[in-house]
């Protein structure tokens, strides 16, 4: 079995994407995160990270990070694979654009009911062989993409025992709304994996069946008849086997620090703008997302700020919901979204990946990396957080000198009130875990240390130092 129960489309599934926190008990939202049964970690070769992460003497030694994240991102990568009508161009930050288009094509966007003809190009990567063969897969990209332009990201994996999946749709994404409808695409299966929102998961783990490989598939469009063109900069997948695990092992304490990343709460925005998600409730993913996006200096303009209503406090906050959602999944907790919008801004890009342990976490803390991080939990099992939730994004921003973790949970009344300490131990385990029992005592999924990494185009060497650490080049 995997770790959540599949439900049946238009269900509710027993783990949300991480954008539903609710105080005094569980909500459970429109996400399933699926993931391995029992998984014994293979590790090697040049996208998998593989320093082990071991606890204090006595302690249960944690396995080799069971994670493989391989991105494209320069211009001698855009140049391997097949390109119909995609043309890489080279410069400070190598892309893929339209170059001459391979055709035209028809798109009706489910969300709108418009059909409109769009000039397209393709490009599919050389086939990646997954150094830890994996029951999930999430893709996650950073893309320019101005009005009259947007792209779709398609996967499709080999199997263990040889056999293709087909392209699955990973998302359809743009960077306003104007165009099309930003969306995951529901229903995907062949009968031996499946599509939950923007994750790839192996349908039942417990049979021993992995993806060995996989291919990625951008397709950019445009207008016709126009010389516009979106430009991708970096795409890749996070392909991991997590072992299940109601605990987690106990990581020793690393350096104490806290970086000054701005506070937002997304409870100030309660019943602000309910077509994104029924209002700010439900925002824990943009507003963690926009606080690290404005540690690294990304700022909106008052032009892009404009439709906000001026009565309404930190706009940026109701700007990052409207941009993040997915029109399908009805939320604003996409994962690679989420990243997306991020990498939207100047000078800025993001993956979605796994990570291992908090020394992972303090590796990029120490660099200067604040980490977004999914997790859930009963109010009792995350002391001082006030609130059980069924899957809820926020950022760490540091570490004190005994190791506890400081971070900024909006899910707080006030801007103020948004800075956070939690005990090591516990946050260690509601983040890591990848099994858990809900308030009703059901056991139900943890998401295995999924989180949001955003740091510079040009990373100083330091940064690279500590993201090649956690396995993201």
């Amino acid at each position: 079995m995997s770790r959540a129960e599949q439900p049946s489309r238009g269900a509710e599934p027993p783990f949300p994407a991480a954008d539903r926190p609710r105080a005094g008990g569980e909500r459970p939202s429109r996400r399933t995160v699926l993931a391995a049964a029992v998984a014994t970690a293979v590790v090697g070769g040049p996208g998998a990270a593989v320093a082990d992460a071991t606890g204090p003497a006595g302690a249960e030694t944690a396995p080799a990070r069971p994670v493989d994240h391989r991105s494209w991102t320069t211009y001698a990568d855009w140049r391997t694979g097949t390109a119909r009508g995609a043309r890489a161009v080279a410069g400070a930050r190598p892309g893929l654009t339209v170059g001459t288009p391979a055709g035209t094509a028809d798109y009706t966007d489910p969300h709108t009911g418009t059909t409109a003809a769009w000039e397209y190009a393709t490009w599919t990567s050389p086939v990646h062989r997954l150094a830890v063969p994996s029951t999930e897969a999430i893709a996650s990209w950073n893309a320019d993409a101005p009005a009259g332009t947007w792209l779709q990201i398609e996967l499709r994996g080999t199997y263990s025992d040889g056999a293709d999946t087909p392209w699955y749709v990973m998302g359809r994404w743009a960077a306003g709304d104007q165009d099309i409808r930003r969306t995951s695409v529901d229903g995907q299966s062949d009968g031996r994996s499946t599509v939950w929102t923007d994750t790839l998961a192996v349908d039942d783990a417990s049979t021993g069946l992995r993806l060995a490989s996989y291919r990625l598939r951008l397709t950019l469009y445009r207008r016709p008849g126009t010389k516009l063109t979106p430009t991708v900069w970096r795409a890749g997948v996070t392909g991991s086997d997590v072992p299940d695990r109601f605990t987690v092992p106990a990581s020793v304490p690393g350096p104490a620090r806290e970086l000054r990343v701005p506070r937002y709460s997304q409870e100030i925005h309660t019943g602000q703008y309910p077509e994104y998600d029924n209002g700010g409730e439900a925002w824990c993913s943009p507003t963690s997302s926009q606080m690290v996006i404005e540690y690294w200096g990304g700022r909106l303009s008052p032009a892009q700020l404009a439709w906000v209503d001026p009565a309404y406090a930190d706009p940026q906050v109701c700007h990052a919901a409207r941009f993040t959602y997915d029109h399908q999944y009805a939320g604003c907790g996409n994962w690679p979204f989420n990243v997306a919008y991020a990498a939207t801004f100047e000078d800025l890009q993001g993956v979605v990946t796994r990570l291992a342990s908090l020394t992972d976490l303090e590796t990029l803390i120490a660099a200067g990396v604040p980490v977004v991080t999914s997790q859930s939990f009963l109010k009792e099992e995350l002391t001082g957080a006030g609130y059980g939730t069924s899957g809820h994004l926020m950022a760490v921003i540091g570490f004190t000198a005994e190791g506890d973790v400081i971070a900024n949970d909006p899910f707080s009344a006030t801007d103020d009130a948004v800075r956070r300490v939690y005990r090591r131990r516990e946050f260690e385990n509601v983040w890591l875990r990848t099994k858990r029992y809900n308030a009703s005592g059901k056991v139900v999924s943890g998401t295995g240390g999924v989180c949001y990494l955003y740091f510079p185009a040009r990373p100083t060497a330091r940064q690279r130092t500590a993201l090649a650490a956690v396995g993201v080049r």
